[in-house]
């Protein structure tokens, strides 16, 4: 099995060591450091190629092909939309109820899998995609409604900074988000100092979109019930503290 990076790589290099299979990741050489030696921890194969998140998947795409391997590719294999999708499970089961539900847009699993389940169980949540400003790919795609791309990306929140949206995967995204944001990367900060310092929580960029965007609109939120998903702590301890002022203590 092959995969590109982040948790997800993560998670399928977990899920290999304990069932005995074989598992390569193929990430991009600038992804979080931490990212990276997490996924060698889990025994998985771990191959990088010197460019950004695209080219990591285009490379794992050619080796699967090659050996004859399955290629495990977020949001495009169902399975990784219905792992994010009991995320929403979890949330419509819950009390109080909400009326909106923030999630980071990157691979669009997470996006699409948690939109499915929130809008087949409670349609009335309204659905917000949030993505940084630097990594405008499928927000762009989201409004106009067709696969648009860019040439680079420019932000601290590399799990979803994706160039290129795929177009069946965008599709999916159609059917359920209600909104698609941009938010500044020094909200994104904030929203990861907030967290921090209300919560106890040390999150990785990706993982505050959402607070971000409350953060940027604040009158559109007051007064509601807002979720926002918070997922993913792989940070560098340098980079955390250059960016929230506290340096997280490590665990092994």
């Amino acid at each position: 099995m092959r995969q590109r990076a982040g948790n997800l790589g993560q998670a399928l290099a977990w899920s290999g060591r304990g069932r005995g299979l074989d598992v390569t990741v193929v990430a991009s050489r600038f992804a979080t450091r931490a990212k990276l030696d997490r996924i060698r921890a889990l025994d998985a194969r771990l191959e990088l190629v010197d460019g950004d998140h695209e080219m990591a998947r285009e490379r794992a795409a050619a080796i699967a092909r090659y050996d004859g391997i399955r290629l495990v590719e977020d949001s495009l294999d169902i399975e990784t939309c219905e792992g994010a999708a009991t995320i929403g499970l979890e949330l419509v089961d819950t009390a109080p109820s909400f009326d909106a539900v923030l999630i980071a847009l990157g691979g669009e699993a997470l996006a699409t899998g948690v939109g499915h389940a929130v809008k087949a169980l409670a349609p009335e949540v309204e659905v917000i995609c949030v993505q940084p400003l630097g990594a405008p790919a499928l927000t762009h795609s989201w409004r106009q409604r067709r696969v648009v791309t860019t040439d680079s990306t420019n932000t601290i929140a590399d799990g979803v900074a994706g160039r290129r949206p795929i177009p069946a995967v965008l599709d999916d995204l159609l059917l359920v988000a209600d909104d698609a944001v941009l938010v500044q990367e020094a909200s994104i900060i904030t929203g990861m100092r907030m967290l921090l310092y209300h919560a106890g929580l040390v999150v990785e960029p990706s993982a505050a979109l959402g607070i971000a965007a409350i953060l940027e609109d604040r009158d559109r939120f007051a007064g509601r019930h807002v979720v926002t998903i918070v997922c993913g702590s792989n940070v560098d301890v340098d980079a955390y503290h250059r960016w929230v002022g506290a340096a997280p203590i490590h665990r092994p």
